[in-house]
C-alpha cells in the first residue's frame, strides 16, 4: 500500500517545518545535480531559507549564477536588471578601464613598456617627467631652506642660553668671593690677644 498524498500547505509546527525544509533542500539539490549530469543541462538554483541563509547550486560547466542570469535575460528577452543597475555596471566598467589606463601611464612614467609609444608620445612623456623633476627639485630646495633656518635658529638659541648661563655663573662666583673675604676679615679681627701658654711654661 502506497503512502498517502501529503497536503501542500504551510507546516505550523516550527520543528517539523525545519526538518522538512532540510530534507527537501537536500532532495532538490540532488535532483538539480542529476539533471545537469544526465541531460547535460545548465542548472542554477538559489534557495532562501527561513533562517535567512542562502543555498545555491550551479552546474559544473556554468561559471557563475550571474552567467545564468545574463543568459536567461538574453534568451528570454526579459529584463532582470533595471536601467539603474545597467548604468551602474557601465560606470564600473568605465572605472576599471580608467584604472587600467592609469596603470599603463604609471608604468610609462617608470620607463617600462615604452617601446610601443610613438615619437610624439615619447616627447610628451619626456615633458611630463621634466616638469615633475622640476617640481621635486623645488620642493627639495624648500625643505633644505627650512632645515637651514631651523639650524640657524637653534644655533642662535644655543648661544643665547650659553651666554645667560655664564652670566649667572659669574654673578654667583662674585657673591661667593665677597662672602669669603668678609668672613676672613671678621675672623682676623676676633683673634684673641692672649700670649701663648706654652711660652710661659
Amino acid at each position: 500500500m502506497g503512502r498517502g498524498k501529503i497536503e501542500i500547505k504551510r507546516i505550523e509546527n516550527s520543528n517539523n517545518r525545519s526538518v522538512t525544509y532540510s530534507k527537501r533542500k537536500k532532495g532538490i539539490i540532488k535532483k538539480a545535480q542529476e539533471i545537469s549530469i544526465l541531460c547535460d543541462a545548465k542548472v542554477s538554483l538559489i534557495i532562501y531559507g527561513p533562517n535567512g541563509k542562502i543555498v545555491d547550486f550551479c552546474s559544473p560547466e556554468t561559471t557563475s549564477l550571474s552567467f545564468i542570469a545574463e543568459e536567461y535575460q538574453r534568451l528570454s528577452g526579459k529584463r532582470l536588471w533595471d536601467l539603474k543597475h545597467e548604468n551602474l555596471n557601465t560606470e564600473i566598467e568605465m572605472t576599471k578601464k580608467e584604472n587600467e589606463n592609469m596603470d599603463i601611464h604609471l608604468r610609462h612614467m617608470k620607463g617600462q613598456e615604452i617601446q610601443s609609444l610613438n615619437h610624439r608620445e615619447l616627447m610628451a612623456l619626456e615633458d611630463t617627467l621634466y616638469n615633475g623633476l622640476q617640481n621635486v627639485r623645488a620642493a627639495q630646495m624648500e625643505c633644505i631652506n627650512q632645515l637651514r633656518q631651523k639650524d640657524e635658529f637653534l644655533e642662535s638659541e644655543n648661544k643665547r642660553l650659553t651666554c645667560e648661563l655664564f652670566q649667572k655663573m659669574g654673578m654667583q662666583d662674585g657673591v661667593l668671593r665677597s662672602d669669603y673675604n668678609s668672613h676672613m676679615s671678621f675672623a682676623f679681627r676676633v683673634q684673641p690677644m692672649q700670649p701663648n701658654l706654652q711660652e710661659r711654661m
